[in-house]
């Protein structure tokens, strides 16, 4: 635990980061933005094909990505480890990810807590905020368009082709100026497109109809449809134009139209026939 203390930085005056029972933290002037998430190796993380830094990388970034889907910005994060007997090498490389992510997604790490277990576990907290109200999913209204801010399926991909996947890049600014262009709802696309959008319709009360939807390169459309792990932003706005001024005001590409939410909660629809079910659900 020392040498984690060593590697991490320590806090500004007057807040006390690593190293004390609790951290102690300025609360922010706008609304508090918390978010978590486990990753456990072999079931988030293929060890063959993904190693423990990336694996740190993604802990961190997974939350990062959840406040960005509130419109908001990152501010601190707490990271709690479950490390195996025999496997130090494998914690310093789970922090050498950590710290890459926490630095370019400035968001530092204050804090957390280390423990053996039988199989290698990182658990992430995130703080954040939003300047302004924050954005949820449960805002989309009839007639309102739906966009997502990138193609889909790359994860999935590489996940059929046995290769890793890029590390990903969580959407802060484009969450960001699709709250300044008038999105209504938002969620970031963990879980596939085909589960994300009824979570956003289910939460809304809304209809949803979806058309094209960009696929990346490589993937096929049932990957970009059903693959999950994309961590692009779905979003519901009224105005497809306010919502590219703003991406472009910030020289951002412009989201891309995949559909439209309607006045029937029970309408799921993909083109002309119904939504398939798919994504990515937890075997309880």
């Amino acid at each position: 635990m020392s040498d984690l203390r060593r590697r991490l930085p320590a806090g500004p005056p007057g807040e006390v980061w690593i190293g004390d029972d609790a951290a102690v933290l300025r609360p922010p002037d706008g609304p508090l933005l918390l978010a978590a998430d486990a990753l456990v190796e072999g079931l988030h993380w293929d060890p063959a094909l993904t190693g423990p830094d990336d694996a740190g990388w993604k802990a961190l970034a997974v939350n990062v990505s959840d406040v960005a889907a509130m419109g908001g910005r990152p501010l601190h994060a707490v990271v709690t480890v479950t490390v195996p007997p025999g496997r130090a090498g494998d914690l310093d490389r789970l922090y050498d990810g950590l710290e890459a992510a926490a630095k370019a997604l400035d968001c530092p790490i204050v804090g957390g807590d280390l423990t053996g277990g039988p199989v290698l576990v990182v658990t992430v907290a995130v703080t954040g905020t939003v300047d302004g109200a924050p954005v949820l999913r449960s805002g989309a209204r009839p007639g309102d368009l739906l966009l997502v801010t990138g193609p889909l399926g790359a994860a999935s991909a590489a996940l059929r082709e046995r290769r890793a996947s890029p590390r990903l890049t969580p959407r802060v600014a484009e969450g960001t100026a699709a709250r300044l262009g008038g999105a209504t709802a938002m969620l970031d696309l963990s879980d596939g497109l085909l589960l994300d959008v009824r979570r956003l319709a289910q939460a809304s009360g809304v209809g949803v109809v979806v058309g094209g939807v960009p696929v990346a390169k490589g993937a096929t459309l049932e990957e970009a449809l059903g693959g999950g792990e994309d961590y692009e932003l779905l979003l519901a706005a009224p105005s497809g134009h306010d919502v590219r001024d703003a991406f472009e005001e910030v020289r951002l590409p412009p989201p891309v139209v995949i559909g439209r939410c309607t006045a029937d909660p029970g309408e799921r629809r993909l083109g002309l026939g119904p939504l398939p079910e798919g994504g990515w659900e937890h075997d309880w």
